[in-house]
């Protein structure tokens, strides 16, 4: 039995595809938990075990978590009153579960930057790391996905690019860094999740296929688009200000102001380029198919 949370948002949709085309040939039953069940696709429906609510509910995950082989863990993007609370107190309760139930194998969704000098001090990327390891003492094998800025945030400039041909972030526009596609990061939570021969606590980077800097993506999406579209870099305490108005709490505003700044200082740049760290969707493509009709609907 393999237990996927999350599975509407960006990586889990692609990641219960896949398991519904390959599990059952490799005998394996599915549930999911989900807050809202009216979300999931129709290729679903009769096919998993549904299991409704919030995965930060305890009574939810341990019925989620009895009889499980392995969990897909993905702690959503809700704001908190304080980093901690978004990571390690969401997922507190799950923790629990999959020691209470032995769940043997984890799949989570993590970030880069583990053991730089700027790890301490990233923000919400810490929060993540502390995270990781209160999982890993959970007593089950446990994968983190280390992966860098998803190309699927751009999805939220896509009214700004159809008005103004604009694009914004705190980077600088030559920072070259990693970027990934919600996809690739599926394929590869699917294979772990479906092969559980590995054993113990390690970290899996997820690259993409090359680094690129914010200009270049705004050179490409001119391309992919057929018009031009250009960055515009926000000031931190520009982007600091903005939030607070939107209601967050200081602290959990300062660990996104925190972890910006640290991959403007190459947080993401500690981990080489291989056949086993590179995925294959490349910008071009995932503008071609993702970010066209978005901004074009």
């Amino acid at each position: 039995m393999i237990v996927i949370t999350a599975p509407t948002g960006n990586i889990g949709r692609h990641l219960l595809s896949r398991l519904l085309e390959s599990a059952p040939a490799a005998g394996e039953e599915l549930r999911v938990v989900v807050r809202d069940p009216a979300r999931l696709p129709d290729a679903a429906r009769g096919r998993v075990e549904v299991i409704a609510g919030s995965h930060a509910d305890a009574e939810v995950v341990d019925r989620a978590f009895e009889g499980a082989d392995a969990v897909f863990w993905l702690v959503p993007p809700i704001p908190a009153p304080t980093p901690r609370d978004a990571y390690s107190g969401f997922s507190g309760p799950a923790v629990r579960a999959l020691t209470a139930h032995g769940v043997g194998h984890v799949v989570g969704v993590s970030a880069l930057g583990r053991g730089t000098p700027l790890a301490d001090r990233a923000g919400l990327v810490t929060a993540t790391h502390a995270l990781d390891d209160l999982i890993a003492d959970s007593g089950a094998a446990y994968r983190a996905l280390a992966n860098p800025s998803f190309f699927e945030n751009l999805l939220e400039e896509s009214d700004s690019i159809r008005e103004k041909g604009v694009f914004s972030d705190t980077a600088d526009a030559d920072r070259k860094a990693p970027l990934v596609a919600a996809a690739d990061i599926a394929a590869v939570a699917a294979g772990l999740l479906l092969d559980r021969s590995w054993t113990g606590t390690d970290s899996v980077p997820v690259l993409g296929p090359q680094d690129l800097s914010p200009n270049d993506l705004a050179r490409i999406m001119t391309e992919q688009l057929g018009r031009p579209v250009r960055y515009e870099r926000q000031p931190l305490d520009e982007l600091h200000t903005a939030l607070v108005g939107h209601g967050l709490t200081e602290s959990f505003v300062r660990g996104i102001v925190d972890m910006k700044r640290a991959k403007d200082q190459g947080l993401d740049a500690g981990v080489a380029r291989t056949p086993d760290t590179a995925s294959p969707t490349g910008f071009e493509q995932w503008c071609a198919r993702t970010l066209r009709p978005a901004v074009f609907s």
